[in-house]
């Protein structure tokens, strides 16, 4: 009788544990899988430059992590309209070979309260770091995994300092 319960219970714990990990694996982000599938064309930095995109310095976080290298088109950022196709910015991640990770992509409007495919913008205030005026941002982490949020601004996980020395 004792064998018998105990079965049970490694049966039921085993079965659980698989359906938990079930969940997880089916658990998605739906903006960042249309994230990618409408922006991967940004994995080639040349693509984005052909595009209008110009970079500004790599933004590392003062307490660690960063966000990386920003690729801005100032045409998208003027508009303020908010299109998945046409993200403001793209971020790359710089690597020790001299070459550019894509890792996020940035959406700004200074037009508020702004969301995206029901995910809401952080509010930023004037003055700010970029010189802008106050504006709405999202950032999603579609390439690189965050451990903080797929919308955190910063990632642990992204460094700057393969820039250093160049």
């Amino acid at each position: 009788m004792n064998i018998y319960k105990w079965v049970l219970v490694g049966a039921s714990a085993s079965t659980v544990m698989v359906m938990a990990g079930a969940a997880t694996a089916k658990t998605v982000n739906p903006l960042a899988e249309k994230v990618r599938a409408l922006d991967s064309r940004f994995e080639d930095v040349a693509v984005a430059k052909a595009e209008g995109y110009a970079p500004i310095p790599c933004a590392s976080g003062l307490t660690g992590g960063a966000m990386g290298i920003h690729y801005v088109n100032a045409a998208y950022l003027k508009d303020d309209a908010v299109d998945v196709a046409k993200p403001e910015a793209v971020m790359y991640e710089p690597m020790a070979d001299g070459s550019l990770k894509l890792i996020a992509v940035e959406y700004i409007t200074s037009k508020g309260p702004a969301s995206l495919e029901g995910q809401l913008f952080n509010f930023n205030t004037a003055p700010n770091r970029y010189g802008l005026g106050p504006f709405y941002e999202l950032h999603v982490w579609a390439w690189k995994q965050n451990p903080t949020g797929a919308f955190a601004d910063m990632n642990p996980n992204v460094s700057c300092d393969a820039m250093k020395g160049m």
